[in-house]
């Protein structure tokens, strides 16, 4: 009996010392859905939770609120679904890679990571995160099956990369900042960007989008460029400040733009090769370009009634007759005058081209320029995909 009486509280703590020893670990790899249930009385995991490459069980990590740490399968050709039931949180990434049968992801109560670095999964069309995920200082999500990022609805972002996923049609969100960068691009050929809470961003590039919705955007730190892009018109009524770049190029049905409050551009200002972009007059109240003002296209009247300052190069050039509009700029321009770049300005080009070009009329139209000193900055245009991805690659790491 006396043996009994010390020996059972005896095994009792040492069961309860294995059990919370069974949640810390560096990293614990998940081998079958027997180890995923072994988790299930850990609350808080402190450590990395890896499915194991060759699992072929759905894995279910029910039980656990929160891990402190990671969350990561990569390579497991074998998982079709994955799910947290109880999870809130994970304060490190959450890592999902090379899953080629992954069709369930549920998560219904997670709400907080610090990183989603989700590339090629395949099968994975839709996300089942019913309270959604909040906040996240980095989002990268790349080749999948994904038709709406439903169930990702984040305040505040550091980086937001979302590529080359092919059915994708809706990303919206309540995004107020995004510190570092957003881009968008090679997603649905009907993708829509919606961020209506959006007011301060550092950089944005919007390529491929039949919609960008950016009713709230005040200001820019840095550049915004929209490129290849199958929407016709962009209202952005708030805009006041760009710090850096503002970009119009090769979006093939933008036919208007209006920035009403658009006061500043930091960089340099282009609208180049955008077929229907005739008439230029949405930036009533643009004083200064920072850098080159790079415009060539099919214009047919282009009017910035305040500008009162280009540091840099100016080059108009246009398809069309205008010879009025170059009459107007010519007027503006001299070392010490507002235009105190190289000007050119040129209309009835049969290639009308960008800054640091000859033009070469073939009609009638007016072509003047002068070649006192420009001091521009040095426009960044980014050439394709490929440019991004090594960006992205450098910033995330997941290359």
């Amino acid at each position: 009996m006396s043996f009994l009486k010390y020996a059972l509280p005896a095994l009792a703590v040492a069961g309860r010392a294995a059990a919370q020893s069974s949640c810390s670990a560096a990293t614990t790899t998940i081998q079958n859905a027997g180890d995923a249930s072994a988790l299930a009385s850990c609350t808080t995991f402190t450590g990395s939770i890896a499915i194991a490459t060759g699992t072929t069980d759905n894995i279910a990590l029910d039980g656990i609120q929160k891990i402190q740490g990671s969350l990561i399968a990569n390579n497991v050709t074998g998982m079709t679904q994955l799910s947290a039931g109880d999870l809130e949180t994970i304060t490190d990434s959450f890592t999902l890679s090379e899953l080629t049968v992954l069709s369930s992801l549920t998560f219904p109560v997670l709400t907080n990571v610090d990183m989603i670095e989700w590339t090629a999964l395949p099968a994975l069309q839709q996300l089942s995160f019913t309270n959604g995920v909040q906040t996240a200082s980095q989002v990268s999500i790349q080749n999948t099956q994904l038709n709406t990022l439903d169930g990702i609805n984040l305040q505040v972002v550091d980086q937001f990369f979302i590529a080359n996923n092919n059915y994708l049609e809706n990303i919206e969100m309540q995004l107020g900042n995004i510190t570092t960068s957003l881009i968008l691009e090679s997603n649905g050929k009907n993708v829509s960007a919606i961020f209506p809470n959006l007011d301060w961003a550092y950089n944005m590039t919007f390529r491929n989008c039949s919609q960008v919705s950016i009713p709230s955007l005040a200001s820019l730190n840095g550049s915004m460029g929209f490129y290849s892009n199958e929407f016709s018109t962009l209202n952005a009524p708030n805009l006041t400040t760009v710090g850096g770049t503002l970009s119009f190029v090769s979006n093939t049905d933008l036919s208007n733009v209006t920035m009403p409050s658009l006061k500043s551009v930091g960089g340099g200002f282009q609208i180049a090769n955008n077929t229907e972009f005739k008439i230029v007059n949405g930036f009533p109240k643009l004083a200064t370009v920072g850098g080159a003002l790079d415009f060539y296209g099919n214009f047919t009247n282009v009017t910035l009634p305040s500008l009162s300052d280009v540091r840099g190069a100016f080059n108009l050039q246009s398809s069309a007759d205008i010879t009025d509009d170059c009459s107007t700029f010519q007027s503006l321009a001299g070392s010490n005058n507002v235009i105190k770049g190289t000007f050119t300005c040129a209309g009835e080009q049969a290639k009308p081209s960008g800054q640091g070009s000859t033009p070469s009329s073939t009609g009638s139209s007016s072509s003047s320029s002068s070649t006192h000193s420009s001091g521009a900055i040095p426009m960044y245009i980014p050439t394709g995909a490929a440019g991004f991805m090594g960006v992205v690659a450098a910033v995330f790491g997941i290359f």
